[in-house]
């Protein structure tokens, strides 16, 4: 039961809902662009763009913690 709250069980959590965030905006992105609002498409772009640059070190972290907890 311990483990089901763990640092990396937690943190996983998190990026999932990191994920889900990251689709959610994407499709407002599309009907804001849609509707020719390009300005607000971008900048919601933008951040997109940090939501996957920051998807890969999250992951990387995650991992880690795993393996270290393995070892």
């Amino acid at each position: 039961m311990d483990n089901e709250y763990s640092l990396p069980m937690v943190l996983e959590k998190i990026y999932e809902n990191q994920i889900a965030i990251e689709a959610a905006l994407m499709e407002l992105v599309l009907l804001v662009e849609s509707q020719g609002n390009e300005t607000i498409g971008d900048n919601a772009r933008c951040a997109l763009e940090r939501i996957g640059e920051n998807a890969g070190f999250i992951k990387q972290g995650i991992a880690r913690l795993h393996s270290k907890g393995k070892n």
